[in-house]
């Protein structure tokens, strides 16, 4: 029952819009109205407003943390707090309230993973960042972060995380499967460019 709750709770906290709340308190318009139509910070970036960008990408962050936090804090469980972390990405990419049209969670995946074990989240915050700095593409550099996180739970003996870890990279990379299709073409666009 306990884990149930949790993973209502995160999915519900996952489910917030952040990136639709942000550029609609800024006036920046309806966030799936503008370039690509997704709610994260990347499309946030492209309503030209870093500020607000950066509120998203920490605020989507943040819940997927958050959720993995109180989980761990009420409960003292370990495996309460990966299904909270995972119902919060899976709220993200799929929220009730915009129909389940959701972001593609790279943000969320990495505040769930800081959460759930820091050192493995800093090195995929550094598999993001050295992988976008060499492409200049948001796409490679979550790609290549959620491609990295499995392989480092058995690096540092996190065996506990390994599965939990693998259904991350799933939804990140299901969601990001038009960026695939776009990167094998090469016509997957630069930050900064338009789509």
């Amino acid at each position: 029952m306990t884990h149930l709750l949790w993973t209502i709770l995160g999915y519900l906290a996952g489910s917030i819009p952040f990136g639709v709340l942000v550029t609609r308190a800024l006036n920046l318009g309806d966030l799936r109205t503008i370039g690509s139509g997704n709610i994260g910070a990347t499309n946030v970036l492209r309503t030209g407003n870093k500020t607000a960008a950066l509120a998203t990408l920490l605020l989507d962050g943040g819940k997927g943390a958050v959720a993995v936090l109180l989980a761990r804090w009420f409960t003292g469980d370990d495996s309460a707090a990966q299904l909270a972390g995972l119902a919060a990405m899976a709220g993200h990419c799929f929220p009730i309230w915009l129909k389940f049209r959701g972001g593609k969670g790279v943000a969320t995946f990495l505040g769930t993973m800081l959460a759930l074990a820091w050192p493995i989240g800093l090195l995929c915050c550094a598999t993001w960042l050295a992988a976008f700095y060499l492409s200049k593409i948001s796409s490679v550099g979550a790609i290549a972060a959620v491609a990295s996180v499995a392989p480092w739970t058995l690096v540092f003996g996190r065996t506990d995380l390994t599965i939990t870890a693998l259904l991350l990279t799933f939804i990140v990379l299901f969601r990001h499967r038009e960026n695939i299709v776009r990167l094998h073409a090469g016509t997957e666009p630069k930050v900064g460019k338009k789509t």
